[in-house]
Order: C-alpha cells, then structure tokens, then sequence
C-alpha cells in the first residue's frame, strides 16, 4: 500500500505541475499561441483531466475493497476517464499530422488558428461517442457472495463499479473497438507520420555537406536530435500503454480462473495503470519542453 501511495503520488505531482505549467505558458503568451501550441494547451487539457479524475480514482480502487460511492459517481467517474484518456491520445495523432504537414509538405496551406480549435472539438466529441457505451453501461452492483468486514468483526455489503453488459461477447466486441481506436490506430498514425518525417530529415541533410563543414556538422547533429527525439515519442507510447491494453484483452478473451483473475487484477493491473498514466505525467516534458 505504501508503494502504491508514494509512486501514484509522484505521478499526480509530476502531471500537475507540468501540465499546469504548460497551461500557463501558453494562455499567459500570445505569441505562444500557434497552431502547435494548441495542439499541445489541449494535450495538457487532458492529461490534468486524467491526472484528476484517473489517478486518485485508481489509486482508491486499488488500495479498499468496494466502490465507496454512488451510480452517478461511478458512471460520471468512468466517462471522465474515459474522455480524458481518448482526448490525450487523439491530440498525440493530431500533434504527430501537424508536425508531418509542416516537414514533410512545408508548401502546403498550413493549419489555421480556427481549424486548429475545431480540430480539438472534434477530438472532444470522438473521445465522447467512444466511450457513451461505457457510461451507459456502468453501474455499482452488490456482490451476492463477498462482504466486507471491519476491526470489530461486523459485516458490510459489498459493492462494485463495473460494465454491466448484457452478453459477455458484446463487452469483447467493446473492448476491441476501444483497443483499435484508442491504441492501434492511434500509434499507426504515429508511427507513420515520424517515420516519414525522420526520412524527410535524414535525406535534407545531403545538401549540408556541401556547406563549410562546421555549419554542416550542426545541421546534421540538429536534425539528428530530432530524429531521435521521435523515435522516443513512438516508443514512449507504445510501451507504456501496451502493458494496460494486453491486461484488457486477457481479461476479456483469456478465459482466466478466478484465481489467476484476482491475481491480475490485485498485483498486475496497478502497475499497468501506473504506467498508462505515466504517459500523462511524461507528456509535458517530451511536448512542452
């Protein structure tokens, strides 16, 4: 429990002032105000929303036993998260598209200021629509065969927070949409575009050579920083919402014995959750700084 409350703690810490900082920089600078720094208010946006409404939640659920609060609770809690979680990777794709239009087709029409902001209203409401079914589907139910006991050896009923689906196969078919639409799509579209976007500056730097050689060398080394700086971004989400979505999946399609499910879900699935949101607390340095 200790461990748990300090490395969740560190967390929070880490994603509040970052993404406050962030948050201040660009509202307080109008010259901050691009189409980029947009892109990335709205990134700090939603990693807080995470941090707020993801972190302690979790941290909650792991350390007592049963849901604490009410239905509205459980179905506002877990769309928040929901929305908070879609809206920060949907923003990662829009960062990784803006920084290809920009590299890779520096001639065509940029973004404006406006379409920028529509843009992120459209990632608000995909991140809504996708998790409606969620919301909907959420409610605390009491537990028929476990009970909670305190010092004094009197019993209490026991509830949970949970997807109440009416067929097992339709809560798989949910969690597939939400794996391809929130991870594989996602982090294709990442990859794809830095990937271009490495190649673009990798085949620029030819003509730097033929520059005076110390001008030609920081070019190089530049652009080099920047090629690596990507490679880190894929990375960094790739292995740090894996971990989460391989626990969903294995849940959901792995059909586990009750035994190795409360063993998941005790031991494993805090330190996956602890690494999603990570990401969050991560994202102010890799994008803001």
């Amino acid at each position: 429990a200790a461990m748990f409350i300090l490395a969740y703690t560190f967390i929070f810490l880490m994603c509040m002032v970052g993404n406050i900082l962030v948050c201040f920089i660009v509202v307080k600078n109008r010259q901050m105000r691009t189409v980029t720094n947009m892109f990335i208010l709205n990134l700090a946006i939603s990693d807080l929303l995470v941090g707020i409404f993801c972190m302690p939640t979790t941290l909650v659920d792991n350390l007592i036993t049963g849901w604490p609060f009410d239905n509205a609770m459980c179905k506002m809690s877990g769309l928040v998260q929901g929305m908070s979680v879609s809206a920060s990777v949907f923003t990662l794709v829009a960062i990784a598209v803006e920084r290809f239009r920009c590299i890779v087709h520096p001639f065509r029409q940029k973004l404006t200021l406006r379409k920028a902001l529509v843009t992120i209203a459209i990632i608000w409401v995909l991140a809504l629509l996708i998790m409606c079914p969620a919301a909907i589907t959420l409610t605390v139910t009491r537990e028929e065969h476990h009970f909670m006991v305190d010092t004094y050896n009197n019993s209490y009923p026991l509830y949970s927070c949970w997807e109440a689906w009416p067929e097992t196969g339709m809560r798989r078919i949910y969690t597939t949409v939400l794996f391809s639409h929130i991870y594989v799509a996602p982090l294709a579209l990442i990859v794809i575009m830095y990937a271009c976007i490495a190649f673009k500056l990798f085949k620029s730097t030819a003509p730097a050579r033929g520059r005076e050689e110390p001008e030609g060398r920081r070019v190089s080394q530049r652009k080099a920083k920047v090629i690596n700086m990507l490679i880190i971004v894929a990375l960094f989400f790739t292995l740090s919402w894996l971990p989460l979505w391989t626990l969903m999946l294995l849940t959901d399609y792995g059909r586990l014995s009750e035994g190795q499910l409360r063993l998941v879900t005790v031991y494993v699935f805090p330190f996956a959750h602890w690494l999603a949101f990570f990401n969050s607390s991560a994202n102010p340095i890799i994008y803001g700084y």
